[in-house]
Protein backbone atom coordinates (compact mmCIF):
# COMPACT_ATOMS: atom_id res chain seq x y z
CA UNK A 1 0.00 0.00 0.00
CA UNK A 2 2.96 2.36 0.62
CA UNK A 3 3.67 2.61 -3.11
CA UNK A 4 0.13 3.91 -3.61
CA UNK A 5 0.34 6.51 -0.85
CA UNK A 6 1.31 9.48 -2.99
CA UNK A 7 0.57 13.14 -2.48
CA UNK A 8 -2.21 14.81 -4.43
CA UNK A 9 -0.39 15.56 -7.68
CA UNK A 10 -0.69 18.67 -9.78
CA UNK A 11 0.86 18.48 -13.24
CA UNK A 12 0.52 21.22 -15.82
CA UNK A 13 -2.13 22.88 -13.67
CA UNK A 14 -4.39 19.81 -13.75
CA UNK A 15 -5.35 18.03 -10.54
CA UNK A 16 -4.88 14.26 -10.55
CA UNK A 17 -8.14 12.59 -9.56
CA UNK A 18 -7.99 9.31 -7.62
CA UNK A 19 -10.86 6.86 -7.14
CA UNK A 20 -10.89 3.77 -4.92
CA UNK A 21 -13.01 0.85 -6.15
CA UNK A 22 -14.00 -1.47 -3.27
CA UNK A 23 -14.96 -5.09 -4.03
CA UNK A 24 -13.55 -4.35 -7.47
CA UNK A 25 -13.56 -7.84 -8.99
CA UNK A 26 -11.86 -7.86 -12.38
CA UNK A 27 -12.50 -4.17 -12.91
CA UNK A 28 -15.66 -3.52 -14.94
CA UNK A 29 -16.60 -0.49 -12.82
CA UNK A 30 -12.98 0.67 -12.57
CA UNK A 31 -12.61 0.73 -16.35
CA UNK A 32 -15.64 3.01 -16.66
CA UNK A 33 -14.24 5.53 -14.21
CA UNK A 34 -10.93 5.52 -16.07
CA UNK A 35 -12.75 6.15 -19.36
CA UNK A 36 -14.65 9.00 -17.67
CA UNK A 37 -11.35 10.72 -16.87
CA UNK A 38 -10.13 9.60 -13.44
CA UNK A 39 -6.34 9.55 -13.58
CA UNK A 40 -5.69 6.91 -10.95
CA UNK A 41 -7.85 3.93 -9.98
CA UNK A 42 -7.07 1.72 -6.98
CA UNK A 43 -9.00 -1.55 -6.74
CA UNK A 44 -9.51 -3.47 -3.50
CA UNK A 45 -10.78 -7.05 -3.27
CA UNK A 46 -10.32 -9.91 -0.83
CA UNK A 47 -9.55 -12.27 -3.73
CA UNK A 48 -6.58 -11.98 -6.05
CA UNK A 49 -7.63 -10.45 -9.38
CA UNK A 50 -4.99 -11.34 -11.98
CA UNK A 51 -6.81 -9.54 -14.80
CA UNK A 52 -7.53 -6.30 -12.91
CA UNK A 53 -6.13 -3.51 -15.13
CA UNK A 54 -5.12 -0.89 -12.51
CA UNK A 55 -3.40 -0.59 -9.14
CA UNK A 56 -4.67 -3.38 -6.90
CA UNK A 57 -4.72 -4.19 -3.17
CA UNK A 58 -5.67 -7.67 -2.00
CA UNK A 59 -7.43 -7.58 1.35
CA UNK A 60 -10.62 -6.83 3.24
CA UNK A 61 -12.25 -3.88 1.50
CA UNK A 62 -13.35 -1.98 4.59
CA UNK A 63 -10.12 -2.52 6.49
CA UNK A 64 -8.07 -1.39 3.49
CA UNK A 65 -10.21 1.72 3.02
CA UNK A 66 -9.87 2.62 6.69
CA UNK A 67 -6.08 2.31 6.36
CA UNK A 68 -6.03 4.49 3.23
CA UNK A 69 -8.24 7.14 4.82
CA UNK A 70 -5.90 7.21 7.81
CA UNK A 71 -2.79 7.57 5.63
CA UNK A 72 -1.51 10.24 3.30
CA UNK A 73 -3.11 9.01 0.10
CA UNK A 74 -5.32 11.72 -1.40
CA UNK A 75 -8.61 10.07 -2.40
CA UNK A 76 -11.22 12.02 -4.34
CA UNK A 77 -14.08 9.51 -4.54
CA UNK A 78 -15.04 5.94 -3.70
CA UNK A 79 -17.02 3.31 -5.58
CA UNK A 80 -18.23 0.16 -3.81
CA UNK A 81 -19.92 -2.97 -5.14
CA UNK A 82 -20.59 -5.04 -2.00
CA UNK A 83 -21.34 -8.72 -2.72
CA UNK A 84 -24.91 -8.91 -3.97
CA UNK A 85 -25.79 -12.52 -3.12
CA UNK A 86 -27.87 -11.49 -0.12
CA UNK A 87 -30.19 -9.45 -2.36
CA UNK A 88 -30.18 -11.44 -5.60
CA UNK A 89 -33.36 -13.23 -6.65
CA UNK A 90 -31.59 -16.55 -7.16
CA UNK A 91 -30.10 -16.57 -3.69
CA UNK A 92 -33.42 -15.62 -2.08
CA UNK A 93 -34.98 -18.64 -3.77
CA UNK A 94 -32.18 -20.93 -2.53
CA UNK A 95 -32.25 -19.33 0.95
CA UNK A 96 -28.51 -19.51 1.40
CA UNK A 97 -27.08 -17.33 4.21
CA UNK A 98 -24.88 -14.39 3.18
CA UNK A 99 -23.52 -11.51 5.28
CA UNK A 100 -24.85 -7.98 4.80
CA UNK A 101 -21.83 -5.93 3.75
CA UNK A 102 -23.88 -3.12 2.25
CA UNK A 103 -24.81 -1.43 5.54
CA UNK A 104 -21.28 -1.31 7.04
CA UNK A 105 -19.91 -0.21 3.66
CA UNK A 106 -22.33 2.71 3.49
CA UNK A 107 -21.53 3.65 7.09
CA UNK A 108 -17.81 3.90 6.33
CA UNK A 109 -18.35 5.75 3.07
CA UNK A 110 -20.55 8.32 4.76
CA UNK A 111 -18.04 8.74 7.57
CA UNK A 112 -15.28 9.39 5.03
CA UNK A 113 -16.95 12.60 3.88
CA UNK A 114 -16.01 11.78 0.28
CA UNK A 115 -18.42 11.49 -2.65
CA UNK A 116 -19.30 7.86 -3.19
CA UNK A 117 -21.24 5.39 -5.33
CA UNK A 118 -22.67 2.07 -4.12
CA UNK A 119 -23.68 -0.36 -6.88
CA UNK A 120 -25.88 -3.39 -6.45
CA UNK A 121 -28.66 -5.53 -7.92
CA UNK A 122 -32.39 -4.81 -8.02
CA UNK A 123 -33.83 -5.56 -4.58
CA UNK A 124 -30.84 -4.22 -2.68
CA UNK A 125 -31.79 -1.58 -0.05
CA UNK A 126 -30.03 1.37 -1.67
CA UNK A 127 -31.01 4.96 -0.90
CA UNK A 128 -32.71 6.75 -3.83
CA UNK A 129 -30.74 4.81 -6.43
CA UNK A 130 -30.51 5.64 -10.11
CA UNK A 131 -31.18 2.69 -12.42
CA UNK A 132 -29.02 1.90 -15.42
CA UNK A 133 -29.53 -0.87 -17.97
CA UNK A 134 -27.92 -1.99 -21.17
CA UNK A 135 -30.38 -0.61 -23.70
CA UNK A 136 -29.56 2.92 -22.49
CA UNK A 137 -26.04 2.61 -23.95
CA UNK A 138 -25.30 2.18 -27.68
CA UNK A 139 -23.24 -0.92 -28.40
CA UNK A 140 -24.27 -2.99 -25.36
CA UNK A 141 -26.25 -6.19 -25.91
CA UNK A 142 -27.14 -7.21 -22.37
CA UNK A 143 -29.82 -5.66 -20.20
CA UNK A 144 -27.87 -6.01 -16.93
CA UNK A 145 -30.09 -3.83 -14.70
CA UNK A 146 -28.12 -2.28 -11.83
CA UNK A 147 -28.84 0.23 -9.08
CA UNK A 148 -26.47 3.03 -8.06
CA UNK A 149 -26.71 4.97 -4.81
CA UNK A 150 -24.83 8.22 -5.38
CA UNK A 151 -23.99 10.82 -2.76
CA UNK A 152 -23.97 13.54 -5.46
CA UNK A 153 -26.54 14.51 -8.11
CA UNK A 154 -26.73 12.21 -11.14
CA UNK A 155 -28.91 13.04 -14.11
CA UNK A 156 -30.51 10.01 -15.79
CA UNK A 157 -32.79 10.42 -18.82
CA UNK A 158 -36.46 10.22 -17.92
CA UNK A 159 -37.40 8.45 -21.14
CA UNK A 160 -35.87 4.98 -21.40
CA UNK A 161 -35.52 2.81 -24.50
CA UNK A 162 -37.67 -0.33 -24.44
CA UNK A 163 -36.03 -3.57 -23.25
CA UNK A 164 -34.60 -5.94 -25.84
CA UNK A 165 -37.06 -8.20 -27.66
CA UNK A 166 -35.28 -11.46 -26.92
CA UNK A 167 -32.57 -12.89 -24.67
CA UNK A 168 -30.64 -16.03 -25.53
CA UNK A 169 -31.59 -19.00 -23.36
CA UNK A 170 -28.89 -20.33 -21.08
CA UNK A 171 -26.67 -22.81 -22.93
CA UNK A 172 -28.26 -22.15 -26.34
CA UNK A 173 -26.40 -20.74 -29.37
CA UNK A 174 -26.78 -16.97 -29.73
CA UNK A 175 -28.88 -15.69 -32.64
CA UNK A 176 -28.14 -12.34 -34.28
CA UNK A 177 -31.36 -10.79 -32.89
CA UNK A 178 -30.78 -11.92 -29.30
CA UNK A 179 -29.16 -10.24 -26.33
CA UNK A 180 -26.88 -12.06 -23.91
CA UNK A 181 -27.61 -12.98 -20.29
CA UNK A 182 -24.14 -12.76 -18.80
CA UNK A 183 -24.89 -14.80 -15.69
CA UNK A 184 -23.81 -18.12 -14.23
CA UNK A 185 -22.28 -20.57 -16.70
CA UNK A 186 -23.39 -18.83 -19.88
CA UNK A 187 -22.03 -20.63 -22.90
CA UNK A 188 -20.29 -18.05 -25.09
CA UNK A 189 -17.62 -16.01 -23.29
CA UNK A 190 -16.74 -13.95 -26.37
CA UNK A 191 -20.38 -13.05 -26.91
CA UNK A 192 -20.47 -11.94 -23.27
CA UNK A 193 -17.39 -9.77 -23.74
CA UNK A 194 -18.89 -8.17 -26.84
CA UNK A 195 -22.24 -7.63 -25.13
CA UNK A 196 -20.68 -5.99 -22.07
CA UNK A 197 -18.01 -3.90 -23.77
CA UNK A 198 -15.27 -5.80 -21.90
CA UNK A 199 -12.33 -7.47 -23.62
CA UNK A 200 -10.05 -8.61 -20.77
CA UNK A 201 -12.16 -10.90 -18.55
CA UNK A 202 -12.83 -14.62 -18.55
CA UNK A 203 -16.32 -16.08 -18.32
CA UNK A 204 -16.41 -16.27 -14.52
CA UNK A 205 -15.25 -12.67 -14.15
CA UNK A 206 -17.77 -11.42 -16.70
CA UNK A 207 -20.63 -12.99 -14.77
CA UNK A 208 -19.77 -10.79 -11.77
CA UNK A 209 -19.01 -7.56 -13.66
CA UNK A 210 -20.94 -4.54 -14.85
CA UNK A 211 -20.45 -2.86 -18.22
CA UNK A 212 -17.88 -0.04 -18.00
CA UNK A 213 -20.36 2.19 -19.85
CA UNK A 214 -22.40 2.46 -16.63
CA UNK A 215 -19.63 3.93 -14.50
CA UNK A 216 -18.26 5.99 -17.37
CA UNK A 217 -21.67 7.69 -17.41
CA UNK A 218 -21.72 8.18 -13.65
CA UNK A 219 -18.01 8.99 -13.45
CA UNK A 220 -18.31 11.85 -15.94
CA UNK A 221 -20.90 13.48 -13.68
CA UNK A 222 -18.83 12.70 -10.59
CA UNK A 223 -15.82 14.50 -12.06
CA UNK A 224 -18.00 17.51 -12.89
CA UNK A 225 -19.26 17.50 -9.30
CA UNK A 226 -15.69 17.38 -7.95
CA UNK A 227 -14.74 20.31 -10.16
CA UNK A 228 -17.74 22.30 -8.92
CA UNK A 229 -16.88 21.57 -5.30
CA UNK A 230 -13.27 22.64 -5.87
CA UNK A 231 -14.32 26.15 -6.91
CA UNK A 232 -17.27 26.53 -4.53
Amino acid sequence: MDSLAQDHAVAGGLVTRTLVDLYCGAGGASKGYHLAGFDRIIGVDKCRQPHYPYGFIEGDALQCLEAMLGGNLQIDAIHASPPCQLFSKAQRIRQRPHPDLLAPTRELLQASGLPYVIENVPGAPLHDPVVLEGQMFPGLRTQRVRLFECSFPVDVPFMRPPPPAAHAKMGRPLRADQWVQVVGNFSDAQAGRDAMGIDWMNRTELAQAIPPAYTEYIGTQLLAYLDQQAVA
